[in-house]
């Protein structure tokens, strides 16, 4: 007859552990059993690979095994939440640490806790509190770096901490100054294969980013990014692209600042689309009430600015719109991994891309050589393709109602670097390039218009073919600056409307 645990229970849930689960738990405790205390572990899975779970499983065996406590550290009340509750179904009674909790009195009838960073930290430094006999301490999504700041209270404990990326969201703050080593779990690729996580199909959108600004974190700013993806052309490209890849599906938005997601919410709106705005200024119940709606409606749509990256589950998402460019590859995929979640009916989600993070990062589901980023994450971050070099890689594809607009013509594509190359050679002026350019565009304009009135119409029409053939210019003459280009287009749209005049 098996001996009862003090603090541990029957489980509550019937959750059968998957094979790669369980390998990684027997792989975590041979590293506890050879080093008991002292020693801080880093465990890497993907989002959806079932983190809690593994180390709700970890905490039951681990106070089975040694008959010590174990503490739970989370960032945010809705991870402490769906912790405490993941850890009463697998039988581990436990309690929470939260704001209201000022002391521990009863702390002697409990084996296992789970705690708000910041909170604990305060009791702790204000010396209200102490928790005894802690021989295991677990830190979820341990790439933020305010867990750093309590390890000082833990340090003859064993530390795992568990995260999808082991990439500190603080460049100058390195991860493998505080973990000795990194066990990493099965990749997105083999869950995938195995039916674990749905299969991400992504579509980039090409976006001109290089007059966003990188901020103290690292991360584009929040100010820059608003004045990029606030304004018509890039709610209209928004728009757009959501009715030709997920119209009627359910759909999440991530943006980077409350004004643009606001901007989104109203586009989407005034297009008679079902939509609803969340940040972290929104109430509690207006979370909630939002979320309840965004679960039971079919065709529903959350634009949002961070809140949902982490935390939130909602299985039945079937497209994510990144609908902001970041440099941080930990947002890049708690962003996707939001809609990642297989049901019966999904094993594939739609991801559209609006900020060249496919071209910065690759493909959510390429393989990554954590080990390698853990160990050297300045070489991994030297070695992310600039806005630019993304930028040069750009090819204009004219959207199918602009050119049907040019249907009587049979090609409207020109290779500005062959051009630039052949004009080189020729020993002509760079700026010849532009003037064929313009050919090709005045005989576009001419054969599919009436008169000067309608060719007119058709320049505007060229815009982002114009502003296309430019940047390819600068880049090809190396001088990119944004008010050469902003000139050059103006100059070139100019003098193709003064060419038209004369030919009709």
């Amino acid at each position: 007859m098996a001996v009862e645990t003090f603090g541990i229970e029957k489980k509550k849930v019937d959750k059968e552990l998957y094979g790669y689960q369980q390998k990684d738990i027997e792989k975590i405790f041979a590293v506890i059993d050879e080093h008991p205390e002292k020693y801080n572990l880093l465990y890497q899975l993907p989002t959806g690979g079932g983190k809690t779970v593994i180390f709700s499983q970890i905490t039951r065996e681990y106070i089975q095994r040694t008959k010590k406590k174990v503490l739970i550290l989370t960032h945010r009340i809705e991870l402490c939440r769906q912790t405490s509750k993941m850890l009463t179904g697998f039988g581990v009674r436990n309690k929470i640490i939260n704001s209201k909790v000022k002391e521990l009195p009863d702390q002697d009838d409990y084996m296992c806790f789970v705690a708000m960073v910041e909170t604990l930290n305060n009791r702790l430094n204000d010396e209200k509190l102490e928790i005894q006999d802690i021989g295991l301490v677990i830190i979820d999504e341990a790439h933020y770096n305010s867990f750093r700041k309590l390890f000082k209270f833990f340090e003859k404990c064993f530390i795992l901490g568990v995260t999808a990326t082991p990439l500190s969201s603080n460049i100058k703050l390195p991860m493998k100054d505080n973990y000795r080593e990194l066990i990493v779990g099965d990749s997105i690729n083999s869950l995938i294969e195995k039916g674990f996580l749905a299969k991400a199909n992504i579509y980039s959108y090409n976006v001109g980013l290089t007059n966003l600004k990188v901020g103290m974190n690292g991360d584009y700013t929040v100010k820059s990014s608003e004045e990029l993806y606030s304004n018509y052309s890039m709610q209209e490209k928004l728009l757009n692209a959501y009715y030709e890849r997920s119209k009627g599906k359910k759909t999440l938005i991530f943006n980077n600042g409350i004004n643009t997601s606001v901007e989104v919410y109203h586009t989407f709106k005034n297009a008679g689309l079902p939509i609803r705005h969340l940040d972290n200024t929104s109430s509690k119940q207006d979370r909630k009430d939002i979320l309840k709606w965004f679960k039971h409606t079919q065709d529903a749509i959350v634009t949002s600015v961070s809140i949902l990256t982490t935390g939130f589950d909602e299985p039945t998402v079937e497209t994510i719109i990144l609908n902001r460019a970041t440099k941080s590859l930990t947002l890049y995929f708690q962003m996707i991994g939001r809609g990642s979640r297989v049901l019966k009916n999904k094993d594939e989600f739609t991801v559209l891309d609006l900020g060249n993070n496919m071209a910065r990062f690759g493909h959510w589901s390429s393989p990554v050589d954590w080990k390698q980023i853990f160990r050297s994450p300045d070489f991994y971050f030297e070695n992310l393709l600039s806005d630019e070099e993304i930028e040069r890689e750009f090819q204009y594809e004219m959207p199918p109602e602009i050119r049907e607009k040019f249907s009587n013509t049979e090609d409207v594509s020109f290779n500005i670097e062959d051009a630039y190359d052949e004009v080189i050679k020729k020993g002509l002026k760079s700026k010849t390039v532009l003037e064929w350019s313009m050919d090709q565009h005045v005989k576009m304009c001419k054969e599919n218009s009436e008169d000067v009135f309608d060719a007119r119409l058709l320049v505007k029409e060229l815009k982002d073919d114009i502003a296309s053939r430019i940047r390819q210019y600068s880049y090809c003459i190396s001088k990119s600056t944004k008010n050469y280009r902003e000139w050059l287009e103006e100059d070139y749209s100019r003098r193709l409307r003064m060419r038209l005049n004369k030919e009709f």
